[in-house]
């Protein structure tokens, strides 16, 4: 019996994974002849001239410059269209929400900071959404509804039972039952919403330290102290959504912190969370503690003490260093990960140095031992991973010739 249109094997369904590979390569390499492109695949130079055809008139790719300085006539080049499609990210946190709109090649197009000062909000969340959306939209010369796919990075995740924000009491208006239909009936395109530090393991498994990289642990310290976990190459998130909420994590060195999610803390997060880097800097007498706000004062102490080789700059780095791998080893006893990503303006603000110590310290506690290695994506992490994940939806939709 002949196959029928999307059956595996059928000449349609060929045709598509070989307009996928094509591209693929095209988002890879930037601009390709025909013969380059032929080569990449596999595909005969007809085959090849047929896909770039078929993809032109599709609106996927374009025909841009030629070949120049190599012996023979000048080939024409091909590029991936990039108003083939444009994808959003948000970054939400109670200070502020950053959102960018991406074109499909991945470039940034458009970006807006909308502050969000305050512990009850100004204005009702979907109306935050909305103009900060807007805000990066019209920077980027387009319209709302240019927009195919969002992706929405907070602090905890949204429970898929109840659709209730979980692990995150400190970001104001975000609670509401019924927010993520609101939310829907406000926005034109489909939308996800993902956890903020699970952002940033997409970020770097795609663009950063964790590239080829199946099995990995993401821990980042920053406002708060969570983790991200890779297996298989895929997130797990746990039945709540709360897989990686490592802050809560009991450890020794501090006292039991009992009704967590009404605390917003726990264990490892007054251990080693950035909060406890001033008071640890002030316990060991340094006398020189900046006033501003703790996760920002702990990456000024942290850079300092790493960059200035002083009696209490090793004894802050120790102890923190200590500290974290305190609470990563339950983690790497339990998983086994290739990889260890140190995230976060207070884990990459100590640099070779602090990963170093932290290394060492993980290699006496804990049976495993992963490599341990500073993430590479600095700009706005979280913003970068919610469009990675944006991204790689709506390719996978508006790549797909198959229909």
């Amino acid at each position: 019996m002949a196959g029928t249109a999307g059956t595996p094997g059928t000449p349609r369904v060929l045709r598509a994974m070989n307009d996928r590979a094509a591209l693929d390569l095209l988002l890879e390499h930037g601009q390709l002849s025909r013969t380059r492109i032929g080569k990449l695949t596999g595909l005969s130079k007809p085959t090849a001239s047929q896909l770039l055809a078929r993809l032109e008139a599709a609106g996927l790719v374009l025909a841009t410059g030629t070949t120049e300085g190599r012996p023979g006539p000048n080939a024409q080049l091909y590029e991936v269209n990039p108003t083939a499609a444009y994808a959003a990210g948000l970054d939400v946190t109670p200070e502020r929400i950053l959102a960018a709109v991406s074109d499909i090649t991945g470039r940034t197009v458009g970006s807006y900071e909308l502050p969000t000062p305050g512990r009850r909000p100004a204005q009702p969340v979907v109306r935050q959404v909305t103009d900060a959306l807007d805000g990066a939209v019209k920077a980027a010369g387009m319209a709302r509804d240019d927009v195919h796919r969002l992706v929405i990075g907070t602090p905890g995740a949204f429970d898929p039972n109840t659709g209730r924000l979980r692990y995150a009491s400190h970001l104001p208006g975000w609670h509401t039952p019924a927010l993520l239909d609101e939310l829907a009936a406000a926005l034109p395109m489909p939308v996800e919403y993902e956890n903020d530090v699970n952002l940033v393991a997409v970020a770097e498994q795609r663009l950063g330290a964790a590239r080829g990289h199946e099995d990995f642990v993401l821990l980042w310290n920053e406002g708060g102290l969570g983790a991200a976990l890779v297996l298989g190459g895929r997130l797990h998130r746990g039945w709540t959504g709360g897989a990686g909420e490592v802050g809560f994590l009991p450890v020794p060195g501090t006292p039991l912190v009992r009704q967590v999610t009404k605390a917003n803390s726990g264990g490892y997060q007054e251990l080693a969370g950035s909060q406890a880097i001033p008071r640890l800097a002030r316990e060991i007498g340094m006398s020189s503690v900046p006033s501003t706000p703790y996760a920002e004062a702990a990456a000024t102490l942290v850079e300092r003490a790493a960059g200035e080789d002083t009696v209490l700059n090793r004894l802050l780095l120790q102890t923190y260093a200590t500290r974290l791998a305190t609470g990563l080893a339950s983690l790497v006893s339990v998983l086994d990960p290739e990889l260890v990503v140190l995230s976060g303006a207070s884990l990459t603000a100590g640099g070779e140095v602090l990963r170093a110590l932290v290394q060492s310290e993980l290699e006496e506690l804990a049976a495993s031992r992963p490599r341990l290695v500073v993430g590479d994506v600095h700009e706005h992490p979280v913003l970068r991973g919610a469009l990675e994940s944006a991204l790689a939806t709506t390719r996978d939709e508006v790549f797909n010739t198959s229909r």
